[in-house]
């Protein structure tokens, strides 16, 4: 009898320590139903309108595959475009419309690599906005996962990463992997993770990058609430309400505090759906979301 419950009791310890690890390998995976609550305040700024005013939009390097460019692009003699678009959205690659109830809202088509670019670069801030993807895909990522990002922090000259994006640092979007940090065009940051490379608050183990320890998106088909808090140097990704990573000591290309920038929301083969984009100041983050970071 006590032979059999310590086999037990073995079976159970393996198995936990098992699940453990697995979580800290694939991360802890915890699907919401829908987004989480916007935080109340009066310090709330909308970054969304008709028109997009706030913004400017840079394309890519379409696919081969893209019809109806722009009259003014060159294509090769092989057929396969090699610059990218430039300032332009006459694809509508970004286009702001109402849904039934009459909210605007931003469908990203996804149909060729862009970003959609602030005009104003922000420093300590706290960013909010709901994300839903539409069913879309494009080439070069048919067969891949559905994929977007926020860029922050964004800097210097359109295209610098892949003739699409600037310099920057990325809250990655896609499926199964919203919180992720790029580093993109040669920025840097202080990120603690585990030895499998995800965020760990208390590992001495830093590197320049890293995944998320927690997947809380929503399900597919329902909104997810993508907080962004930003002070000075640092960063926090919020996932429907949860903290999902955190760095410290951004630097540029060139080794420089980068502690403010432009914001990018990008188009990357996949069609999606942006609304209630909103920004406040901060001066410090809020205790909560400080902990949890393990700031």
């Amino acid at each position: 009898m006590k032979t059999m419950l310590s086999k037990t009791i073995y079976l159970v310890l393996f198995l936990f320590c098992l699940q453990t690890i697995n979580s800290q390998k694939q991360g802890i995976v915890d699907k919401q139903d829908g987004p989480s609550k916007m935080t109340k305040s009066k310090d709330w700024e909308s970054l969304l309108d008709k028109e997009l005013s706030q913004w400017e939009i840079w394309t890519g390097v379409p696919h081969k595959s893209v019809k109806n460019l722009p009259a003014s692009y060159e294509i090769p003699e092989n057929g396969i475009p090699v610059k990218p678009i430039g300032l332009d959205n006459s694809l509508e690659v970004f286009k702001v419309v109402e849904n039934e109830n009459g909210a605007l809202v931003l469908h990203v088509s996804g149909l060729v690599y862009a970003g959609l670019t602030s005009k104003k670069e922000y420093e300590n801030y706290h960013l909010t906005m709901l994300f839903k993807w539409g069913e879309k895909k494009y080439a070069p990522r048919l067969e891949k996962k559905r994929d977007n990002g926020l860029l922050y922090h964004c800097y210097g000259e359109h295209g610098a990463f892949w003739n699409v994006w600037k310099r920057c640092l990325e809250s990655q979007i896609q499926e199964g992997d919203f919180g992720d940090l790029y580093t993109l065009a040669g920025t840097k940051a202080k990120v603690p993770v585990n030895e499998f490379n995800r965020w760990d608050s208390s590992s001495e183990n830093v590197i320049s990058g890293g995944k998320r320890l927690y997947d809380t998106e929503s399900v597919h088909g329902e909104w997810t609430r993508i907080d962004l808090y930003v002070i000075e140097d640092s960063a926090i990704h919020v996932t429907n309400g949860t903290v999902t990573f955190a760095l410290t000591d951004a630097m540029t290309h060139d080794n420089k505090k980068l502690d403010k920038g432009q914001l990018q929301i990008q188009s990357e083969g996949a069609e999606a759906f942006v609304k209630d984009i909103q920004i406040r100041p901060i001066k410090k983050f809020p205790k909560k979301i400080k902990k949890a970071a393990g700031f």
